[in-house]
């Protein structure tokens, strides 16, 4: 498992440049760095970041 940042500001920037780079969805996103899906979702909307799966990013 990778080490997230905790600064949700960094955070928003290393999911964004993953999912623009390397994965087609954040389920991909997740499935492969093993990451707790719903838990991401949480700790970005506690930051003000939504998912947009049209876009695929963080916004």
């Amino acid at each position: 498992m990778i080490e997230l940042p905790q600064d949700p500001n960094m955070l928003l920037s290393f999911l964004n440049m993953k999912l623009r780079d390397f994965y087609p969805s954040l389920d991909a996103l997740c499935e492969d760095l093993q990451i707790d899906k719903k838990e991401l979702i949480d700790k970005m909307l506690t930051g003000g970041f939504e998912y947009n799966s049209e876009q695929n990013k963080f916004w």
